[in-house]
């Protein structure tokens, strides 16, 4: 795999991924396709929305190559209140969020664009405690419901005949980095898998 590079820039993406979620605020970063790693060449969409809308609010990421660089200035087309990159490269790689005018931000999400044959699909938003979460090992080319090893913090967790692995009611510990293999097709980047705990008001509703 990419090795000790690999982990440096997931624990860069994690510092603001950290960074985002303790920052107080209405507005919601939302990714199309809703996967937390993508293949290069694909499209992908990114919108902010809140409760009076996404007026207001822009788009901005911190990859290798750049900081704070807001879409449609720097990166990306900007059409109407959507953020577009038609075809995305491994460069796109980074820690994205929504921003406004004022300074606010949204909570951060890491994205990874991969040049590589598999990638695992994992939630772009943290998992709520207590959901269930379902990954996908997938190919690049077809067949993709290959059977999978999956692995969390270095160490082999399961194996799945069609390349799915759900983890049901999800708590605390089954917070860290997870990837996949394919046996004779390769093994997908890391991504850390973030658990949001669940509010006092909402179990005691």
């Amino acid at each position: 795999m990419e090795g000790t590079g690999s982990w440096r820039l997931l624990v860069f993406f994690f510092s603001f991924l950290l960074l985002g979620l303790i920052l107080t605020s209405t507005a919601r970063l939302t990714v199309s396709p809703s996967s937390s790693q993508l293949f290069e060449h694909q499209f992908m969409n990114l919108s902010c929305e809140d409760d009076d809308g996404s007026a207001g609010w822009t788009v901005t990421r911190n990859t290798s190559r750049e900081t704070r660089a807001a879409c449609g200035a720097d990166w990306g087309k900007l059409d109407a209140f959507f953020c577009t990159i038609s075809y995305i490269l491994p460069w796109d790689s980074g820690v994205y969020w929504c921003e406004s005018s004022s300074g606010s931000s949204s909570s951060s999400s890491s994205i990874s664009v991969s040049g590589g044959s598999v990638i695992l699909q994992s939630p772009v938003l943290p998992v709520m405690e207590g959901h269930d979460v379902t990954l996908h090992c997938q190919t690049k080319s077809p067949p993709s419901e290959l059977p999978a090893d999956f692995y969390k913090d270095g160490s082999l967790i399961r194996t799945e005949p069609t390349g799915h692995m759900t983890i049901h009611h999800v708590t605390k510990s089954d917070e860290g980095v997870y990837k996949c293999s394919i046996e004779a097709s390769g093994e997908s980047p890391s991504s850390w898998i973030h658990v949001s705990a669940v509010r006092r008001d909402e179990t005691q509703s």
